[in-house]
């Protein structure tokens, strides 16, 4: 981002993940407790980008797997006589989404529990945050009506 922005930046989707990554604005006078929500945000990104780029990766992997298995049983090879990629049906493929979910329920479940944890911790610092802003702005507003 330009050095003039003062803003959260957000890039393209990353190409492992499929989660577009934030470029966090820091502002010069960063208190302590805007660091924290910024640095909370921060490892909740990182945090989320390394599940679903494991996650994705898994799942390509054990799709090409299943797909491969299923053609081989059938007698046939992963390309046809044109050269295109072979595909299997659309039931097919179902019996693969659902064994996949079922198989990765527990890793889903953990990644939500701490999903939630780190929503609420960083909704919590928000809520600070916006609290000491607030109350700064009617100190200033006092001050100014004072003289």
């Amino acid at each position: 981002p330009p050095a003039h922005s003062r803003s959260d930046w957000i890039g393209p989707p990353d190409k492992h993940s499929n989660l577009r990554p934030v470029i966090f604005y820091v502002p010069p006078e960063e208190s302590a407790l805007e660091r924290r929500l910024r640095e909370a945000r921060q490892e909740a990104q990182a945090s989320n980008q390394r599940f679903w780029a494991r996650h994705n990766r898994a799942f390509r992997q054990e799709k090409e797997e299943f797909i491969y298995s299923r053609l081989k049983a059938k007698g046939l090879e992963m390309r046809d006589e044109s050269g295109q990629k072979a595909t299997l049906n659309a039931e097919e493929m179902a019996d693969f989404y659902k064994d996949f979910l079922s198989k990765n329920f527990k890793k889903h479940l953990q990644y939500n529990r701490d999903w939630y944890k780190r929503n609420f911790r960083i909704t919590f610092l928000m809520g600070q945050v916006a609290l000491v802003r607030a109350l700064r702005w009617l100190r200033r507003r006092k001050k100014n009506v004072e003289q």
